[in-house]
């Protein structure tokens, strides 16, 4: 009885839906400040207020912006992070995120506000002190802490096939990506051909200064050269993410289907990436979203969703287009990335239809 008490609790609790505004200025993010007396008081948070039941979350994002700011933003490009479901004890909230930038004339008209138009303290910071969580934020955001670490730019690693006219396949695959992956830059390291995977140590060590994605299951692939001194081999310090497959990610969406198997979660060290190509996958993304918050699990921090547009390596797959993907793009829990045909120009067209990044190999080095 005690059981089945604590589960009508949990299921009376008050679900409390709000939206949030990550409002930016290039690397420069508007935090407010929560009173001693609010919940979760003394941290600061993002702008954002609850969603009235006669609007959406875009339209609640627009009018909290504006009743606590002043800050119009009907006009700016906004683009959906992703939605989070967090529970604090005392109650549960639904956060549905955005981000938006805004132009110099508004960064210039409100830099100098210190507070908002409800009396709440606020501060212009830097990325870097966001990150490194100089500002503390109530619980809720630390995922979105994760998510705004994805830069608006991932490169892929080509294939080794693409060298197989060289005398030393490795060695040219080595040497290109040494030489032409730009500096600090996110890297999806995707070797597939089997016994090659100790490269990707290689390159990492070669180029430190790499944010670097392996797959999930490739633990192995951080094999390091033999002659490199214990001292050095801090590899682990480079990988951000994990990534996992369409394929891989169906597998274990098919496998939770079974109660018993649902503790079953990949990765458990890192943030993962996975990628998906239609509603189903993204279903299978956002419950893998859902289980990973639930365990207290480094979060699911973005989604490669493809083929945008028609691409090289698989001609014969039939592109999404960016209405389509958009419309994808909007079931997702979590950021996407589009993939597929893409080159870095095109950003500005993915933030405009819901994305927060672009992927590719051939225009990206």
């Amino acid at each position: 009885m005690l059981n089945k008490a604590n589960s009508q609790e949990q299921n009376q609790k008050t679900i409390v839906n709000v939206a949030v505004a990550v409002i930016h200025y290039t690397d420069q993010y508007l935090l407010g400040f929560r009173d001693a007396a609010q919940h979760q008081g003394n941290r600061y948070e993002f702008v954002g207020g609850k969603i009235d039941n006669n609007e959406n979350g875009e339209q609640a994002v627009i009018r909290e912006v504006a009743e606590e700011t002043g800050i119009a933003i009907q006009d700016n490009t906004i683009v959906k992070l992703g939605r989070l479901h967090h529970d604090y004890g005392d109650k549960q909230v639904s956060l549905q995120v955005y981000k938006i930038e805004l132009t110099t004339a508004q960064h210039e008209q409100y830099k100098h506000c210190q507070y908002g138009l409800e009396g709440q303290a606020l501060v212009w910071v830097s990325k870097l002190d966001l990150l490194t969580e100089q500002y503390p934020l109530p619980a809720a955001n630390k995922t979105i802490l994760e998510w705004l670490s994805v830069p608006a730019m991932i490169a892929i690693t080509y294939p080794l096939t693409h060298f197989k006219t060289q005398s030393d396949p490795r060695s040219a695959w080595l040497q290109y990506h040494q030489e032409n992956l730009m500096l600090k830059s996110w890297v999806y390291m995707r070797v597939k051909e089997v016994m090659s995977e100790d490269i990707v140590g290689h390159l990492m060590h070669q180029r430190p200064d790499l944010s670097v994605i392996v797959s999930h299951d490739a633990e192995h692939a951080l094999l390091m050269p033999e002659d490199v001194g214990a001292e050095n081999k801090h590899t682990s310090q480079q990988v951000v993410a994990h990534h996992v497959t369409h394929t891989a990610l169906m597998q274990w969406f098919d496998t939770i289907q079974d109660r018993n198997a649902s503790a079953q979660l990949i990765s458990h060290t890192y943030p993962l990436i996975v990628s998906c190509h239609d509603a189903t996958s993204i279903k299978a993304a956002n419950r893998l979203a859902s289980a990973r918050l639930q365990q207290q699990l480094p979060p699911v921090i973005g989604a490669f969703l493809s083929p945008v547009l028609m691409t090289q390596t698989h001609p014969n797959v039939e592109p999404l287009g960016w209405e389509r993907w958009s419309s994808l793009a909007q079931l997702a829990d979590m950021p996407i990335i589009g993939l597929g045909g893409l080159s870095p120009a095109m950003i500005d067209q993915a933030l405009a239809y819901g994305g927060i990044s672009v992927a590719g190999i051939r225009q990206f080095y």
